[in-house]
Parts: structure tokens; sequence; C-alpha cells
């Protein structure tokens, strides 16, 4: 199973529109995140978790001829504005994309892009088949397990994937003990950790490092990061042993089972 790493900013990105700080002016191609997805492709099968605003560009830069899904975790902007793009694989599959969400996530996508839903079909919308994630059943896509992962991001519950030895968490500052225990056993853990500061919705490094070593696998990204963090070179420094921070275009291999 080979994954992607399409974008690993938060909702603004790196650089930051106006900001002149270190981070945003760095020169790195480390330091130049778009917002966070990832592309996990198995068995000739390919799926995208989330479609952000910069879902156009990540399929263009990684050159993704075919696409079978779209799994979102929430429907924060950052993680559902680029749907509509969807619609030139439509046009080459000459098929429905299946979407994957839960119920509240399909009733925002509903709203944000009514005319995808409209009884009068306007000619070259994207045509979309949504499927109903529940919590605590695994279901299967285009022949992939994926075991859905409830985490909380302040408030909102959101959705985390676990696929075999790869699980994935963006958008949260809590996970129960229950869920945590769908964790373990990961060979790759993605978890999110916006900046170092405290933050009402987000996991801090130190708190995402706490949790990398309760969980255990055998190698840990940070991913969802803001300019506030610093730039990679001198986070990566800070960091312990098996656990990096991922960067835009990382790509991993992940043989692990459940």
């Amino acid at each position: 199973m080979k994954i992607t790493f399409l974008g690993t900013g938060t909702s603004q990105g790196i650089p930051v529109i106006a900001c002149d700080c270190k981070v945003c002016t760095s020169k790195s191609k480390h330091d130049k995140r778009l917002r966070v997805s990832v592309l996990i492709e198995d068995m000739g099968k390919a799926i995208v978790i989330d479609s952000g605003p910069d879902f156009r560009y990540q399929m263009l830069r990684v050159g993704l001829c075919h696409l079978d899904a779209i799994l979102f975790t929430h429907e924060h902007k950052d993680h559902v504005a680029g749907l509509d793009d969807v619609r030139a694989f439509n046009h080459k599959q000459q098929a429905e994309i299946d979407i994957y969400a839960h119920y509240r996530v399909q009733e925002a996508l509903r709203r944000e892009f009514h005319y995808i839903f409209s009884g009068n079909k306007y000619p070259g919308i994207p045509r979309l088949k949504l499927n109903t994630i529940e919590e605590n059943q695994v279901f299967d896509v285009a022949g992939i397990s994926v075991m859905p992962i409830s985490v909380m991001h302040f408030k909102l519950p959101v959705f985390g994937y676990r696929i075999r030895g790869f699980s994935y968490i963006t958008d949260a500052n809590s996970i129960s003990e229950e869920e945590k225990f769908k964790i373990k056993g990961s060979e790759v853990l993605v978890i999110n950790a916006l900046q170092k500061t405290k933050h009402i919705s987000h996991f801090t490094l130190d708190e995402a490092l706490t949790l990398a070593a309760e969980i255990g696998a055998k190698k840990t990204y940070i991913t969802h990061i803001s300019h506030n963090m610093g730039t990679h070179k001198e986070v990566s420094k800070e960091l312990p042993e098996g656990v990096f921070l991922a960067y835009d275009g990382l790509e991993l291999t992940v043989d692990g089972q459940y």
C-alpha cells in the first residue's frame, strides 16, 4: 500500500497570505504546505482522504489519472472545498465517484454544493454517489477495508481512518481510550499537531508526541502543521526517534495488517 501526502498544512496553508515570518518566507520545499490531504493506492485502487481547496493542484502535481473514492473526515472548508474538481475524473472514467462521509458531513456537502444535488442537473457538474459511514462499523471502499476512528475536534466529531497498518488522524484534540485501542498496532500513525502552544481544537506538538508514544507505532508522522510550529528543519531536530514531520509529496509504503 502506497501513501502519498498531498498536503500537510493547516487551513491557511504555508506560506500564509501576507505573512513574512521565517516559515512563510523559507525557501525549503518542506515548508511549502498545501491544505491537508492524503492519497492511498492499494490493489490498483486510488482513494483520497479529503478534497480541500488545493485538490485540483494536488491531483495535477501527483499525476493521478484514476480516482475510486474520496473519504471525508469532516465538513470544514479546508477539507471539502475542492470537491467540484472531481468532475474531471467523472469525464475520464465515465462513472460516478464514490463519496464516503458521516450523514452530517453529507448534509454539509448538499448545502455547500447544492447544484450537484439539485433536481435539475446542469451539464458537466460532478457526479457523486454518497455512502454513509457509521461509527464503529468497518466499511469497504473499492475492495479495501476501512475502519473509522472517532475523534473530537473541540466539540465537532471527526472521523480518522485505519486501513490495515496505516492510521490517519487529522483535526483532533482528543481521542477516547476506546478509539485509541483501534489505532494500536499500527505500523504507521499520522497525527495532527498544529503548533507548540495550546490550541482549542488541535493537538499541540507535545500532545501529539505523547499520543504517539502511547500508540507505539513503528513510525509516526505529524501533519496539519501551521506556520507557528517552526521550520521543518528546526522542528525535525527536536523529534524523538521514529517521529517525523510529514511534508507535501512524501511517499510511504505500508505493509502491515490489522
